[in-house]
C-alpha cells in the first residue's frame, strides 16, 4: 500500500483538534499527526513533519489563519468557525483547496479527505496531464460531486468492479482473489474505481497492526 497522507491539524482548543484527529485517523489512507495549537507552532511543525495535508483554523491565539495560509507551501483545507463570505473568498483566493464550517461531523471531514485523495490519486498519474484529467482532478475536491465515470472500462477493471457485491466490503487480496489477478493489480484497478467515484474505501480495525483497507460500492452506485 501507498504511504498514508499525513495530516496536520492546526487548532488552539486541544479537545476539538483531538477530535478532528481521531475523525482523520478513521479515513482510510490518512494519519493525523500531533496537532498544533497556534500558528507559530503551525509552522515550526510543517518544517520538521512535513505534513501532505495541514487542516487550518482562522481563530488562532498569535495570528489569523488566513494570514498564515498566505505563507504555506503545503495543501490546506480550512476548518473554521468564521462563516463570513470575506473570509472564504481571502482563503479559497490564497490557496485553501477546501472550507469546511464548524461544527462538522465525522461523515463531513471523511468526505473532505476522500476528496482530497482521489485529487492526489489523479493527480498522481504518470505523464502530462490532459485537460479532462485536470478537470477531473478540481472535481474530485468538491465532495459529493463525484459520479461514477462514463468512460469506458477495460475487461479487467470491469471484472474487478463486477466481483464486488452491493452491500459488501472487500479487501484487495480478497478482490484479487475472486478476480483471478495479483494483489498489486487489483489494487491498481480500485484505486482507480475510487477515483471515479465507483468504488469507496473503507477502514477496519484488528486487534493488531494498521487498519486494513476494504473497498465496496456506494450505495444506490450504477455499474
Amino acid at each position: 500500500m501507498p504511504d498514508d497522507f499525513r495530516v496536520l491539524i492546526v487548532d488552539d482548543d486541544f479537545h476539538v483538534a483531538k477530535l478532528h484527529a481521531t475523525y482523520v485517523d478513521s479515513v482510510a489512507g490518512f494519519l493525523a499527526l500531533p496537532p498544533a495549537g497556534s500558528a507559530s507552532q503551525a509552522l515550526q511543525a510543517i518544517h520538521s513533519l512535513r505534513p501532505d495535508l495541514v487542516l487550518l483554523d482562522v481563530y488562532l491565539p498569535d495570528a489569523s489563519g488566513l494570514d498564515l495560509l498566505h505563507q504555506l507551501d503545503v495543501d490546506t483545507v480550512i476548518l473554521s468557525a468564521a462563516s463570513d463570505a470575506a473570509s472564504v473568498r481571502v482563503a479559497f483566493r490564497r490557496g485553501a483547496l477546501g472550507y469546511l464550517l464548524k461544527p462538522f461531523t465525522a461523515e463531513s471531514l471523511s468526505q473532505q479527505l476522500r476528496s482530497y485523495a482521489r485529487y492526489r490519486r489523479i493527480l498522481a498519474q504518470p505523464g502530462n496531464l490532459t485537460q479532462e484529467t485536470l478537470e477531473r482532478a478540481k472535481r474530485a475536491l468538491i465532495p459529493g460531486d463525484v459520479t461514477p465515470s462514463a468512460r469506458p472500462r477495460s475487461a479487467t477493471e470491469a471484472a474487478v468492479l463486477d466481483s464486488l457485491e452491493p452491500g459488501e466490503q472487500y479487501s484487495a487480496a480478497e478482490v484479487a482473489g475472486r478476480v483471478g489477478v495479483s494483489r498489486a493489480t487489483a489494487q491498481r484497478y480500485l484505486s482507480a474505481l475510487a477515483d471515479d467515484g465507483a468504488v469507496e474505501i473503507q477502514l477496519r480495525y484488528g486487534t493488531t497492526g494498521r487498519p486494513e483497507h476494504r473497498y465496496g460500492v456506494p450505495p444506490g452506485a450504477g455499474r
